[in-house]
């Protein structure tokens, strides 16, 4: 009896050290498991806010590799990408677009039979529709026609033929200036080699827009103008037409009105009724719009900064010739105030602008200079 009392203590010993072990290696196992988990979360996250979700899509039969796809891969990070595409790969990046109209149907591919190298744009009401088509007959097919509308009609526009295939955007009340600083971004006008930003009241009668861009090459011209017809609202020397030459780059101005024979007014220099840029140049001078100032004035002074030399690079193109009207037509969209009329308004507020302009130039200047020579 004794014997036996001492195996089955033994036995019973052996029972409860077993179920020890078990529960250590059980403890063990969790733990592992648990430690697994969160990469397989992580992994999990990754794959529903990354790359993997633009194959949402994918058929049943694809699913082996896509759940191969997403074990292997890593989240993109390009910091040459531009702002706010870093997590896209390259490739699919689109940094710039144009305006050229695509079909609802079809192959992508076939869409555009032509393409438009140069883009005009007029600000316009419908008062001067008539000056406007003439305008517009001026250039060919290689032009993109895009109009801004300050007065809201566009609808009235639609019985002219080049109308169905011109770009239209409306906004009551506002400058062309106002326009190109929010529709006329480097990268959305990219597509074309120039940009000419004309006003409404000019005839075209002596122009052609292809001879035009013809000039403009041949002489190396970034910022340009036709030159007007000197008996019609001209104000500078500088862009008055000449006869007997096919662009100039300098004039002769009242004494002392030019510090620099290579300096505004007498060089570098057009005005803002019927500015031409080039791509390069644009990229700049769209900087340098102020986003509050509407009216432009004092950009003509200061475009020479966007090109260098600017003595050689803005000129005035003679043998394509315009003339100024002077229709105040926007002038007449403001308001009148302490019985002035109300294009009065607008011109004390053009005027007001200049100064600010001015002085906000001539602040940067300093300020940068004295960064320099802080650092």
């Amino acid at each position: 009896m004794g014997i036996l009392h001492r195996s089955g203590g033994v036995k019973k010993s052996n029972d409860h050290t077993r179920l020890i072990l078990t529960a250590i290696l059980g403890v063990l196992f969790g733990f592992f498991i648990g430690l697994s988990f969160p990469s397989l979360s992580l992994k999990r996250i990754n794959l529903s806010s990354g790359i993997i979700s633009s194959l949402d899509l994918i058929s049943d039969s694809g699913r082996s590799s896509r759940s191969q796809f997403s074990e292997n891969s890593v989240k993109i990070y390009v910091p040459t990408n531009p702002r706010g595409a870093e997590s896209l790969p390259p490739d699919i990046i689109e940094a710039k677009s144009d305006f050229y109209l695509h079909r609802l149907w079809g192959e992508p591919s076939e869409d555009l039979k032509n393409k438009p190298k140069y883009l005009v744009t007029f600000t316009v009401g419908l008062d001067q529709k008539s000056n406007i088509d003439k305008g517009v007959k001026k250039f060919s097919q290689d032009f993109q026609i895009l109009l801004f509308h300050y007065d809201g009609r566009t609808s009235e526009w639609d019985d002219l033929e080049w109308s169905k295939t011109a770009i239209h955007i409306s906004v009551r009340r506002q400058t062309k200036w106002w326009y190109a600083k929010r529709f006329l971004h480097p990268d959305i006008v990219a597509a074309y080699e120039y940009i000419f930003m004309w006003d409404e009241d000019l005839g075209v009668e002596h122009f052609n827009g292809d001879k035009y861009i013809q000039l403009v090459k041949k002489h190396g011209l970034e910022i340009s103008q036709p030159g007007l017809e000197p008996n019609n609202g001209l104000t500078w020397q500088m862009t008055k037409r000449r006869g007997n030459s096919e662009i100039h780059k300098n004039t002769e101005e009242k004494p002392g009105w030019c510090t620099d024979p290579h300096l505004p007014p007498c060089a570098a220099f057009v005005e803002i009724m019927a500015p031409v840029f080039s791509r390069e140049a644009w990229r700049c001078v769209w900087h340098m719009i102020q986003n509050d100032l509407v009216h432009g004035w004092g950009l003509d002074f200061a475009l020479r900064r966007c090109v260098e030399p600017a003595h050689e690079k803005i000129g005035v193109v003679d043998s394509q010739w315009i003339v100024h009207q002077v229709i105040p037509s926007l002038g007449n969209q403001g308001e009148s105030e302490n019985g002035k009329a109300p294009w009065e308004g607008v011109r004390t507020r053009c005027r007001n602008e200049w100064n600010m302009f001015k002085k906000r130039l001539a602040d940067a200047d300093k300020a940068y200079i004295s960064q320099i020579g802080k650092g």
